[in-house]
């Protein structure tokens, strides 16, 4: 056996989809195993292995045992020459074993072997190649140095900025996220040490590795994406904490007792120096916004009123109070504020239209509140309006700078997504059903073909070749790539070349309901996934059968007109009372659905019935029903009456 895989698995099933459907493919003329050991998963992972995947060697473990022990268990059973652990939240490309077993057959004192990393956006991950976190080390990065002098050996040890990312070289920490390492080397080393729980276990492996005389290499020639790598949140405090730890234990085991106790008063001192910076920062975080407004609006509003004083009132032998300078003004941009924050316009994102409703409510209240005044208190209306735009213009420049700087994000959750899928016509026609079928808000711009270009095909809008080109004529954001039809190193290669692209990308595993995002494994919106709203809560029941109602009352209202509009007139009548009367709902799911919701009443129309012009496998079917049982909504019911109440003939 030439090389064993061990992926360790803990609620991630359709990362671990993705990750094992490009190991095989790239185990593909290699005698070789795959192992999944999993950490006791509360969702389908187990299941999916089995289902799709049954030549895999799986372990279900029923706790949590940790990163170190399960990959033990793995290694101890398994037979291979090499050893590769590689993290679920992977992809490798076709040829990446193939060139990691080459490099190492040709390299006899190549210990360990790690490959390069990149994001789900195709940016490289720095924790591909690193250094032993030695005190010096370690203080350059957690104090920033590391940053300031990315070239210098000595402030670059950590993550050894001074090796090129294309540059094959001796390291001497490799990931755990993909590790591979000769058998006769962890027989004398080794295996991971089980005190590590999570974080520091890849660092200590590597660190032995090389005490025992091997070398540990960065081998570029090949690449995976790292989700994880990207959205793990490395500026938690969280993180610092458990990490560092994890630190503390690989210095008691491997530096000296001065060299330790100076590891560890240093590890102490970076996470009260980054707990209070954490603290700094979201103080900050909250009112440097607020301060910049106020800032901006009061400089504005003051000068407005210098300029009406002086083109306005002194032609009136009038001028304003001293105290309307400084307190007047004062107020009205606290007014201002004050809408703002209760619109939610300083809530993070940055939502725009909430901003400006908070300055025309403002503008609303500071005009009721100047009506309201004695004659003698009213100042200027006219100042109010002007300063009115005046706010709207600023505050909507001063987040365009801050956007175009990455100081500040907007909020994008109400935009449609232009998307583009990238696949050959069979693929991509089965993804496009799927991403429908999906309630995320969406345009679809159109296929990007990975072959001869069909202009006869009405969705083509070009060739994959001119992506480029087309991303900026039909300004999309989403490319979704069909990993069926195009191999794992074109589809890296494509997010690297297009890394700087507003763009995001996604991935469509072959013959998987999912779609791969790349800014997080943690949330949600990466995978199209569904937000929890299932239709048997109380609330949800109560509007579904009030829609029930209403709409039946309503069909029976026009029931001498849209009588005529049917086929089976009788079975509609039926339906309609059965509705009425609550023995049917007008939406519900299939008498041979296999979902767990079987509380529902039998449905006249069903979920897929949205989409009348769509021919749906029985997959695709029992995925639509999922979708609308997890996440109910009154409009879901009224589309898919609207667009099917012809068909609501069946008894």
């Amino acid at each position: 056996m030439k090389l064993s895989v061990i992926i360790v698995n803990y609620n991630v099933s359709a990362f671990l989809e993705q990750a094992l459907a490009s190991a095989v493919k790239a185990m593909r003329g290699i005698e070789g195993e795959i192992y999944v050991v999993d950490n006791h998963s509360v969702d389908n992972s187990v299941a999916m292995v089995k289902a799709k995947f049954p030549q895999v060697n799986l372990i279900e473990n029923q706790d949590n045992v940790g990163f170190a022990r399960a990959n033990n268990q793995a290694i101890r059973i398994s037979t291979g020459e090499y050893v590769l652990l590689l993290n679920p939240d992977t992809l490798v490309e076709e040829d990446t074993f193939e060139k990691c077993i080459r490099f190492m057959d040709e390299t006899p004192d190549c210990g360990g072997l790690g490959v390069k990393m990149v994001d789900g956006q195709g940016r490289f991950l720095p924790e591909s190649k690193r250094g032993i976190p030695y005190p010096s080390s370690s203080f350059y990065k957690l104090f920033g140095l590391s940053k300031l002098f990315p070239k210098s050996k000595k402030f670059g040890a950590y993550h050894a900025t001074y090796i090129g990312e294309d540059e094959t070289h001796e390291v001497e920490v490799l990931s755990g996220a993909f590790m591979m390492m000769r058998r006769s080397v962890l027989d004398k080393v080794g295996l991971l040490d089980e005190d590590y729980f999570m974080y520091g276990e890849d660092i200590d492996l590597s660190y032995r590795i090389l005490k025992g005389g091997y070398k540990n290499y960065y081998f570029p020639q090949t690449r995976i994406i790292h989700y994880k790598g990207e959205s793990t949140k490395k500026g938690s405090l969280n993180y610092v904490y458990v990490f560092y730890k994890a630190m503390q234990i690989f210095a008691r085991k491997h530096f000296s007792a001065n060299n330790a106790k100076i590891f560890n008063v240093a590890v102490d001192a970076a996470i009260w120096f980054r707990a209070a910076l954490a603290a700094v920062k979201r103080i900050l975080g909250k009112i440097l916004l607020p301060l910049l407004d106020f800032a901006l609006i009061y400089a504005g509003l003051f000068a407005l009123s210098k300029y009406w004083e002086h083109a306005v009132l002194m032609h009136r032998n009038s001028s304003f109070a001293d105290y309307y300078f400084y307190g007047v003004l004062v107020g009205y941009t606290l007014l201002w504020q004050l809408a703002i924050w209760i619109s939610g316009g300083y809530r993070k994102p940055v939502n725009r239209s909430k901003l400006n409703r908070g300055i025309v409510a403002g503008t609303v209240v500071i005009l009721l509140i100047y009506a309201l005044l004695p004659e003698t208190m009213r100042f200027s209306r006219a100042v109010v309006v002007m300063g009115a735009v005046w706010a709207l213009l600023a505050v909507n420049v001063l987040r365009q700078l801050l956007v175009r700087a990455h100081l500040l994000d907007l909020d994008t959750r109400r935009l449609r997504q232009r998307i583009a899928i990238v696949g050959g016509p069979e693929e991509t026609a089965r993804v496009l059903n799927m991403v429908q079928s999906m309630n995320v808000p969406r345009e679809f711009v159109g296929i990007v073909t990975t072959q001869s270009l069909d202009k006869e095909t009405p969705l083509c809008i070009g060739s994959i070749e001119d992506l480029p080109e087309l991303l900026r004529i039909y300004q999309m954001n989403e490319v979704i790539f069909c990993a069926k039809d195009l191999p794992a190193d074109q589809i890296i290669g494509w997010m690297n070349r297009l890394q700087d692209q507003p763009v995001e990308f996604k991935i469509a595993p072959e013959d998987a309901l999912s779609l791969i995002g790349g800014n997080s494994i943690f949330t949600a919106e990466d995978l199209y996934t569904i937000p929890t709203q299932p239709v048997y809560l109380p609330g949800n029941r109560r509007r579904k059968r009030a829609f029930d109602i209403v709409s039946s009352l309503l069909l029976l209202l026009l029931l001498p007109l849209d009588i005529w509009f049917v086929d089976g007139k009788g079975a509609f009548v039926r339906n309609l009372f059965a509705v009425l009367g609550g023995r049917k709902s007008w939406v519900g799911l299939r008498r041979t659905s296999q979902s767990k919701e079987t509380t529902l009443p039998e449905g006249v129309l069903h979920p897929a019935d949205a989409y009348p012009d769509v021919a749906f496998s029985d997959e695709m079917l029992a995925r639509t029903e999922e979708l609308y049982v997890r996440n109910y909504r009154v409009w879901n019911d009224v589309t898919i009456l609207a667009r099917g109440w012809r068909k609501a003939v069946q008894e």
